[in-house]
């Protein structure tokens, strides 16, 4: 049985964040991770979400997934897409579930008309990068990424 990927379901929860785990740990970052099945069944599937998953499965079997949402660009005057979490389980590497998942999204922008397919990767993650670059993806180094969570993030709610 080939590749297959499916939209992601509630009855999914408990697997993305199996898989949510799994690519913490590879990036070091553990830790960081804060939801729980719960969370994710109450704000991925929830109504109106913006954020949707994808599951990829080999002989039936879950072996990678994708989380992404749409954004848009004002310079474009188009939506684009961006993937917030790509992971594929290591022993299923090297079947081509990545680059597949990956060719499904931008398949998806294209239908959708998406100026852009965009996501980030850590600087140190080599085999990611290289597995990117591959088929023609770049880095857009003129860019910065900032971000406010938490303490910081509530204390310039309010003002």
């Amino acid at each position: 049985m080939p590749l297959h990927i499916r939209p992601a379901t509630p009855d999914d929860a408990e697997l993305i964040l199996r898989f949510i785990t799994d690519l913490a740990i590879y990036e070091k970052a553990e830790h960081e991770v804060k939801t729980d099945a719960a969370g994710i069944r109450d704000s991925l599937f929830a109504e109106g979400s913006t954020a949707h998953g994808l599951i990829c499965e080999n002989d039936g079997q879950p072996i990678g997934y994708a989380v992404y949402f749409f954004n848009y660009s004002t310079w474009l005057g188009k939506h684009g897409l961006y993937l917030e979490d790509l992971y594929v389980s290591p022993e299923a590497r090297g079947l081509g579930a990545g680059k597949a998942l990956l060719r499904h999204l931008a398949q998806l922008a294209v239908a959708r008309g998406c100026g852009r397919f965009e996501w980030s990767v850590l600087d140190w993650n080599t085999p990611a990068i290289d597995f990117y670059e591959s088929f023609g993806a770049r880095p857009q180094s003129e860019w910065t990424t900032y971000r406010l969570t938490g303490q910081a993030l509530l204390d310039f709610a309010a003002g």
